[in-house]
Order: C-alpha cells, then sequence, then structure tokens
C-alpha cells in the first residue's frame, strides 16, 4: 500500500507509519540500470534504503563485469547496505528497490538479511521469485517475509529491459 506522500508504509489505524519516497528510489534504480549497459550487463539497479528512508546503497548489475554469476544488483547493494548499516548482516526495517523483480537468490538474500520490504518495477515471468513464478519472500515456511510492493516505474523499468534484449537477439 502506498502512502498519499507516494512511499511504502505500513498502517495503523489509517495513519503512515513510515514513509519511503519509492518514486525517487525507483527513479535512482532506473539510472543505474541504465549505466549497466554501458559494460554489457543486463540493466537493472538496486537501491537499499535505510530504516529512516534515507540511502545506504545503490549498485547496478555487474556480472559480466565481474565475471561472477552472484554479482546481480540487488546482491551487490545488500552486501553493501549491510557494511554501511552498521548492524551486522541484519538490514532490519530497510527497503530493497529494484527494477526488475528479484530472483530466486536475490529474493532470498532480501528474506536472509530481513528486509521490512522489496519495492520492484517490472515483473519477471521467466525467473521472477516474489510473486510471478515463486514467491520466496512471501514463504510463510520461512522465519521472515518481508512486504511486496510491486509495479513502481514498471514501464519504464520494462522499456529499458526490452532494449537491451532487442538489441542484443537477432529478430
Amino acid at each position: 500500500m502506498l502512502c498519499p506522500t507516494g512511499g511504502a508504509e505500513h498502517q495503523d489505524a489509517g495513519e503512515c507509519l513510515l514513509t519511503v519516497d519509492v518514486d525517487a528510489a525507483m527513479g535512482r534504480a532506473l539510472e543505474l540500470a541504465a549505466a549497466a549497459r554501458e559494460w554489457g550487463d543486463t540493466p537493472i539497479g538496486a537501491v537499499v534504503l535505510g530504516p529512516d528512508g534515507g540511502l545506504l546503497a545503490e549498485a547496478a548489475n555487474e556480472r559480466e563485469k565481474r565475471g561472477d554469476p552472484t554479482a546481480h544488483a540487488e546482491v551487490l547493494a545488500l552486501r553493501a547496505a549491510a557494511a554501511a548499516h552498521g548492524d551486522g548482516w541484519r538490514l532490519t526495517g530497510a527497503t530493497l528497490v529494484v527494477t526488475l523483480e528479484p530472483c530466486t537468490m536475490c529474493a532470498g538474500a532480501s528474506v536472509l538479511a530481513r528486509v521490512a520490504r522489496v519495492v520492484y518495477g517490472a515483473d519477471d515471468p521467466k525467473a521472477g521469485a516474489a510473486g510471478s513464478l515463486w514467491d520466496v519472500v512471501r514463504d510463510r515456511r520461512l522465519n521472515h517475509r518481508p512486504e511486496v510492493v510491486a509495479g513502481v516505474r514498471a514501464e519504464e523499468s520494462a522499456t529499458l529491459l526490452r532494449a537491451f534484449f532487442r538489441d542484443r537477439r537477432p529478430l
């Protein structure tokens, strides 16, 4: 659910307990995603906001750049956020904002990091693990389940991805 100010929220008696400017954070994630194309990576960007809504970390996909299959934008941003947050690996109260629905690895990392919410842009029907193909983040068998806010600036995210793959795949 979104607060009137455009942020993700939890509601109690109709009041916004926490407002996070997801539109602005997604805007930054989209900028990071666009930059990933420069080094040949799939254009996915991620931003981690702290419990107060301030920026903790950000990253773009760097699988090609690093030659590392785990160098997804979400994983890189979560690692950097954990280092900056000062509570070890726990990102309690944090928000992960990412341009594409997280895959199983990234959804699992979000759960294990104890983020409060995952906000994403475009759905990923082929590999999405926040509701499209799987729903790792809300699996009741796990000990933590982040709130999920889907579809934030989804068309912009999808447009970046379509352009990237159109340029790489012959028709």
